[in-house]
């Protein structure tokens, strides 16, 4: 009798309804919805973390055309420093094009308006690489809470038949029905806030990169405009280290 009781009180109570438990009795409606949610989950991150690579690659080019580029004596010289696939030399090597094209023209056009353009259509094609993606996290962010409430109506609506046909509200006909309704709505807030956070980071990131192609942009475009004449201050590499300061003079006995 007494071993009776202490296995009875030692069996752990099984849990009806868990989160597997109501989504087997949501359906093929309540894995529909998950499974779709999990596919926005995964490709928000992929795009995350690829995302950052690319911008992290970017700002490191930056950083190495601002510690090369305007050492050299010229643009040609200045583009051969930079890495083949880098964002700045894609602009440079643009200009220079755009440079020599310029007297193959016709149609008369001033060279400053012709470099402007092509050095703006080039730092807009590098601009438009790095937002891609860019809009499936805001489609994520803004359609799976809906995504989401979509199965809390259908958990809701099933509660309400299960109530109708027992003819009372008890806790056990509904339980499972609203635990799948609330879980619904928690998925597509955890798909929707990391897409939106994720976004708006991103398009920060995205904007400081813009502004400093911009003022590369804008160099270039002077030096190429003035032959040389007008060139940015190349910055040293490493910190200038302060001086050391004097000894104190030795107090005389």
């Amino acid at each position: 009798m007494l071993i009776e009781i202490l296995a009875a009180g030692s069996a752990a109570p099984q849990n009806a309804f868990g989160f597997w438990e109501a989504m087997q009795q949501g359906g093929v409606i309540a894995w529909s919805v998950l499974a779709i949610l999990t596919i926005m989950s995964v490709s928000s991150f992929y795009i995350l973390f690829s995302k950052l690579f690319e911008q992290n690659k970017v700002m490191k080019q930056g950083d190495a055309m601002r510690a090369t580029f305007w050492r050299a004596g010229s643009l040609k010289e200045g583009a051969a420093k930079l890495d083949k696939n880098s964002a700045y030399r894609q602009i440079v090597d643009d200009a220079i094009k755009a440079d020599s094209d310029h007297a193959k023209l016709t149609d008369p056009v001033e060279a400053h308006d012709w470099l402007h353009g092509s050095i703006e259509r080039s730092q807009d094609l590098i601009k438009s690489k790095l937002a891609t993606g860019l809009p499936w996290l805001a489609t994520v962010g803004a359609t799976s809470p809906f995504i989401g409430l979509f199965g809390t109506v259908i958990g809701i609506y099933r509660a309400l038949i299960k109530i109708g046909i027992a003819g009372q509200a008890s806790i056990d006909a509904v339980a499972g029905p609203v635990g799948e309704a609330l879980i619904m709505t928690a998925l597509g807030l955890g798909v929707a806030v990391p897409a939106v956070l994720a976004y708006n980071w991103l398009q920060g990131r995205n904007k400081r990169i813009s502004e400093q192609l911009a003022a590369f942009s804008n160099d270039v475009l002077g030096y190429m405009a003035s032959d040389g004449g007008v060139k940015p201050i190349a910055k040293n590499a490493a910190a200038a280290k302060p001086a050391a300061k004097p000894a104190a003079p030795v107090a005389k006995k």
